[in-house]
């Protein structure tokens, strides 16, 4: 994903509102009641200056009709609009700011789904801490901007069409020459917004640098100090933190240009306003009422538009946010079921590949050349070769993590692509190297193979992956949490989970990627054995570099860039005394 300066033209703008809008479709009523709430609040502004005149003009034309009584009918008219006002004010408030948390709580439920759709290859190419800070910080900002943009641009429209009607009613002239310095202010005023709406997207940008430099140091922490490299570490947050430093620089720059012009246009109109209309007065084309009005109403009309003109900054905030949210969103979801896909049920295991041929997307030369395979239910497979022949490409093609370019796997004589992913995926379990296991409990981490699984199956599940001894001498059993990644259990124990998890799930085929390299002995002997419990009646794909782990294997095809080139079992592979005896013999004299 491309971090880019250009700034959003109208296009682009209109392409991201779409993106926004309807997340404020179901709360239609909410906004309508907001806005209605925010016109009352206009009222006390607009109403203020009228009643100042008309005291003032009694005052100065006809003093003896200025009573006590008008005085508190007056004032009390305007303490019954501020009750109204207040009500008004506290409703925008809160259920105002309580709607836009609504919709920032809907784009992320929205974000979070597209994040799970998205395909292998897009996390491959993007930091995780990019992605932490779309779902967090930039969704806070899309939060003020969807309660305040609509209640701010309509409350200003009102109050400066309502000024203007106003004012055209006491003086057409003054009136004309106050506004017409409006366009100007927010001409010279723009001049500052669309650098700083540039410098709020680099400071999101760089604030996801920081988040993934931080996520990639600390989950790495061990890593760091068995080097000795926090030193390193620290460097590198630091060339991060003066870069968003840098950037924040910029951003307040121009932000403190942004809000200068807007000051100093206040300025010009209040002194506009006082020198033409002191002028008018001598010349007796206004009266002293209405030019105490106009002022009244200057500030009120310069208020709102400072308001807007200040949202601005907010606005930028936020058309950045909904910016970052649409270039995720705008990204294509991975491998979708086709019209039509069924569930798949009953499996057998007979799983067949059919001239299949692979390349993954960015240009390079063919990972899988057409590759032909029959397996059949029960079966055990064992891929070995060369790296980068395509092994764990092979496997990733069953489960649909990525699609062939040409040729079809079948299971049990249909099409997987035929079958919806959810349904395929069910059917398949796959134990890795690198186990990841989730912050929580041994249990949970268990449970996660099928969510809902009562406990005396999770232990069930345990025992059958030989996890159950270790675990039960844990200091909270099945209960203890197992920390980030499960850091406060050995390598060998959090396999023997992750293959208990497996058990749980039960599945009908079985993908072993170099399940035992990264163990040791003792380890690796008791992961084999829960291996080979597991693999009992499925299907089995093992991709091993430690060939003895492979001996038995029904089936054992040696994968190069030139595709299978050897097929058998082990010994009628040792006899043939070709690729898999050459590695196989390399294997035995480096132990």
């Amino acid at each position: 994903m491309q971090q880019t300066d250009r700034k959003p033209t109208a296009g682009q703008t209109v392409r991201l509102f779409r993106h926004f809008l309807p997340y404020f479709k179901p709360r239609l009523p909410v906004l309508a009641l907001d806005l209605f709430c925010a016109s009352l609040t206009t009222v006390c502004d607009l109403v203020l200056p009228l009643i100042v005149r008309h005291i003032t003009d009694m005052g100065a034309n006809d003093l003896a009709s200025l009573t006590v009584a008008t005085v508190v009918k007056l004032s009390l008219l305007y303490l019954a609009l501020r009750v109204i006002d207040t009500a008004a004010n506290y409703f925008m408030q809160s259920v105002g700011h309580i709607m836009g948390t609504h919709i920032e709580t809907d784009m992320r439920r929205d974000l979070f789904a597209h994040y799970q759709d998205l395909p292998h290859a897009y996390y491959s190419n993007t930091k995780i801490g990019q992605l932490m800070s779309r779902i967090t910080s930039d969704l806070f900002d899309i939060t003020e901007f969807a309660h305040h943009f609509p209640e701010e641009l309509f409350i200003t429209s009102i109050k400066v069409v309502a000024a203007f009607i106003i004012l055209c009613g006491m003086n057409v002239p003054l009136t004309l020459i106050i506004f017409a310095s409006l366009p100007l202010m927010v001409l010279c005023s723009n001049r500052f917004a669309k650098p700083m709406q540039r410098a709020f997207k680099d400071s999101r940008h760089q604030l996801g640098e920081i988040n993934a430099r931080v996520e990639d140091s600390l989950s790495g922490i061990r890593v760091v100090k068995s080097f000795a490299n926090e030193d390193l570490e620290k460097q590198k947050f630091a060339e991060g933190n003066v870069a968003f430093l840098a950037v924040k620089k910029r951003m307040y720059h121009n932000m403190a240009g942004f809000h200068s012009v807007t000051r100093m246009f206040d300025g010009v109109m209040y002194i506009l306003v006082v020198c033409v209309g002191a002028i008018f007065m001598i010349r007796g084309r206004i009266t002293a009422a209405d030019l105490v009005a106009y002022l009244l109403y200057v500030t009120t009309l310069l208020t709102s538009i400072r308001r807007l003109v200040e949202f601005t900054e907010s606005y930028q905030r936020g058309i950045t946010g909904i910016e970052r949210f649409a270039e995720v969103m705008e990204e294509p979801a991975g491998i979708a079921d086709l019209p039509g896909a069924r569930e798949l049920k009953n499996v057998t295991g007979e799983l067949e590949f059919d001239d299949v041929s692979f390349a993954y997307a960015d240009g390079g030369a063919e990972v899988l050349s057409h590759i032909s395979l029959k397996v059949r239910p029960g079966e055990s497979v064992a891929l070995v070769g060369p790296s980068g022949g395509g092994k764990t490409t092979l496997c990733s093609l069953i489960p649909r993590f990525y699609e062939p370019q040409s040729g079809a796997i079948r299971i049990d004589g249909t099409d997987i692509r035929e079958f919806t992913l959810h349904s395929l995926r069910k059917q398949i379990g796959m134990v890795q190297q690198d186990v990841y296991l989730f912050s929580g409990t041994v249990l949970s981490n268990i449970e996660y193979g099928r969510p809902g699984a009562s406990r005396e199956d999770v232990v069930q599940a345990a025992k059958l992956a030989g996890a159950h001894e270790f675990i039960s001498a844990l200091e909270k059993g099945y209960d203890t949490y197992v920390g980030e990644h499960g850091v406060k259990l050995s390598g060998g124990q959090k396999q023997r989970i992750s293959i208990a998890r497996v058990f749980l799930k039960n599945p009908p085929i079985l993908i072993l990627d170099e399940a035992t390299s990264a163990l040791d002995n003792e380890s690796e002997h008791l992961v084999q054995q829960s291996l080979e419990s597991l693999m009992k009646g499925r299907t089995t794909f093992t991709i091993a570099h430690r060939l003895t782990t492979i001996r038995n294997a029904g089936t054992i095809l040696v994968l190069t860039d030139e595709g299978i080139v050897e097929q058998g079992s082990h010994a009628e592979l040792m006899a043939k005394q070709g690729v898999y005896y050459s590695l196989y013999r390399m294997y035995q004299e480096d132990r």
